[in-house]
């Protein structure tokens, strides 16, 4: 079965520090071009990040703390979140694209109290 599974989320404190993991199955996922995106409650979905081959693009909200990743190895992209505040504090989601298809995971929940 074809799919891509987040992973990684939690709860941490403000200036804390996650890594997700976006792992596909049943396709290879150095072949798709792979984003992060979040919803924040009641908040539309917010693009992050993606990886275009080895090029990175980052959302100005987030540049200079995350840092998206590819181990074409593993078959995994990941978003490395530094710094976090209470505004991150959303569901995250992958998402893979190719002239293949495309592909969205079920999200992981990030929240960032005190």
């Amino acid at each position: 079965q074809e799919q891509l599974v987040e992973s990684g989320g939690g709860l941490v404190q403000p200036g804390g520090s996650l890594r997700l993991s976006c792992a596909a199955s049943g396709f290879t996922l150095d072949d798709y071009a792979v984003g992060w995106f979040r919803q924040g409650p009641g908040m539309a979905r917010e693009g992050l990040s993606c990886i275009v081959n080895n090029t990175t693009y980052y959302a100005d909200s987030v540049k200079g703390r995350f840092t998206i990743s590819r181990d074409n190895a593993k078959n995994t992209v990941y978003l490395q979140m530094n710094s976090l505040k209470a505004e991150d504090t959303a569901v995250y989601y992958c998402n893979g694209q190719s002239h293949d298809g495309e592909y969205w995971g079920q999200g992981t929940q990030v929240t960032i109290s005190s």
